[in-house]
């Protein structure tokens, strides 16, 4: 996998917390740097681990599934994918209290990294190196997480199903690609 493509999955992975961090941001009165922190570390954290465990349980795996790998990958972007994009389409308000409590953030950090273990399959088997994949997405939604709560607490809602629309598609087109490849219809 190319660095581009990485980042492209960094940023995509993020999209989750990114629009979590908007919902917190419309909870609360005034950000703190403290809270942008608090964001930063337990969405990023959970996003780095993540999908370094689901490479390492592919790892045990590795001589069932590699003749079957781009299905398996095409499979889990899309899935992943498409559910970013149905969340985004969702009109339902999504209800986050501005608790940054080590329960609260423990929650939101594990709901929004779930995706992220399935991602780490997809890594192992496109043969990404996870040393440098889980830090970028950890650093990647690190970064973006404050930038979610300060949009939220500035603009509101407006730009959290966006975010997670742009990241759905990304997986989606990736998951193509990828299939494609594994197919031998591109190189």
């Amino acid at each position: 996998m190319s660095i581009i493509e990485l980042l492209l999955i960094a940023v995509s992975m993020s999209m989750d917390a990114f629009a979590v961090s908007i919902c917190k941001g419309l909870s609360v009165r005034k950000v703190t740097p403290r809270q942008m922190l608090t964001v930063g570390a337990w969405f990023g954290g959970f996003q780095g681990v993540m999908p370094a465990l689901g490479f390492m349980l592919t790892s045990l795996f590795a001589g069932l599934i590699t003749s079957v790998s781009h299905w398996i990958a095409f499979v889990l972007l899309l899935f992943i994918g498409g559910n970013m994009i149905r969340e985004s389409l969702d009109k339902e308000a999504e209800e986050v209290d501005d608790s940054f409590a080590f329960k609260t953030m423990l929650t939101l950090a594990v709901a929004t990294s779930i995706d992220a273990l399935a991602m780490g399959v997809t890594l192992n088997l496109q043969g990404a190196n996870i040393l440098i994949a889980a830090p970028l997405i950890a650093l990647t939604t690190f970064v973006l997480s404050p930038i979610g709560l300060k949009v939220g607490n500035l603009f509101g809602a407006r730009y959290k199903s966006k975010a997670e629309m742009a990241g759905g598609v990304v997986l989606v087109l990736l998951g193509i690609k990828i299939l494609l490849e594994g197919l031998g219809v591109i190189c």
